[in-house]
């Protein structure tokens, strides 16, 4: 096996809940090509000449309502997630994060510094799904850096594992306490993308999107869209729950800009659920292994309220699996397939 470390990427978050560091945090994150996929000279008047300005206050007014005292819950988190899977294992365990700190860069430099034996990085993406946006920019930006610096160094990547059965028995595992009350319907809320990306990402180049079946009909497309492989975790979870197709469904949250991005949207489904009968809701987002802004403030403080306003009675949010001991398991199975290829997959 060799000399190995352990690496996981995470999305990011600005140093702290200002204005001040909201700007150079939201320069970093949508000046990459792979969040807002447009010519660089055009993608550098929107962000660092309108969204930045403009959305740097807003934000910092709304990380305010989810920093805690020790920081940014999805540092926080990603920090506690290192440590308890350092407790399994002598292999040393780092994390970075693809936008501020700590940055992929340095954490490679360190890696290297502090081992210099090693022959093998194992980086674990905490993002379970693929999309341009979130796996891939993370993974991309690790492997550039790793190539550019010249380390002698192997590279091994796990891949999304979103239909992986670690994953979904951890995921249904932080899920099922809240069935345990009564409820009316359970909502998967995923971060959306732009349409454009999930076509982008077809290596068919002529399957996603094409119809109301392409993410039922198989196809190698599949590897690389996120909305398939969506689909695909929630009802692998409600199987695994025993709900029915009624008991449940999707959606997507997080929009920006204009163009046309994967429906439904969650902000319209919280405002039309009460309409419909569904008065009491639960809602988890699987797209994220660590709380952040877009599960602590989008969705349990603004969605919940929007809910509330429009009839609903009652919105529970289920946390992600933050420290979940499922989800630490699942996170070493994960990382033991890659020192073990020929290892049983599970």
């Amino acid at each position: 096996m060799g000399r190995t470390a352990i690496l996981l990427v995470n999305l990011g978050s600005p140093e702290s809940p200002t204005t001040k560091d909201l700007k150079p945090y939201l320069e970093e994150f949508l000046m990459d090509e792979r969040v807002i996929d447009l010519p660089k000279w055009l993608r550098t008047l929107i962000v660092k000449g309108l969204i930045v300005p403009f959305r740097s206050p807003k934000s910092a007014a709304k990380y305010k309502t989810v920093w805690t005292e020790e920081g940014s819950p999805l540092i926080i988190h990603t920090r506690n997630q290192r440590e308890l899977l350092q407790q399994r294992t002598e292999i040393p365990i780092y994390f970075s994060m693809r936008y501020g700190s700590p940055s992929s860069e340095i954490v490679l430099k360190n890696i290297h510094h502090e081992n210099p034996d090693l022959q093998q990085i194992v980086l674990l993406p905490l993002y379970p799904h693929y999309a341009m946006s979130s796996y891939e920019t993370a993974v991309e930006q690790v492997k550039q850096l790793h190539e550019a610096s010249k380390f002698k160094t192997t590279l091994k990547i796990v891949k999304p594992f979103y239909n992986r059965p670690s994953y979904i028995k951890a995921l249904s595992e932080s899920i099922k306490p809240y069935l345990a009350q009564p409820f009316d319907h359970l909502l998967f809320s995923y971060h959306g993308i732009p349409e454009r990306h999930v076509k982008k990402t077809d290596c068919t180049g002529s399957h996603c999107l094409q119809n109301e079946r392409c993410c039922s009909t198989p196809s190698p497309a599949h590897d690389f869209c996120y909305r398939h492989q969506v689909i695909s975790t929630s009802d692998l979870v409600a199987t695994e729950l025993g709900l029915k197709k009624t008991d449940y469904s999707f959606s997507f949250q997080s929009r920006l800009g204009r163009d046309a991005w994967l429906k439904p949207f969650t902000v319209n489904q919280l405002k039309e659920f009460p309409s419909k009968g569904i008065k009491n809701l639960l809602i988890v987002c699987p797209a994220f292994v660590s709380d952040c802004l877009e599960t602590l403030e989008e969705i349990e403080m603004e969605g919940k309220e929007d809910f509330l306003n429009s009839g609903g009675e009652d919105l529970r949010m289920i946390p992600a699996m933050n420290e979940n001991p499922e989800w630490i398991a699942c996170m070493a199975k994960l990382i033991e397939e890659q020192l073990l290829p020929l290892a049983h997959h599970s």
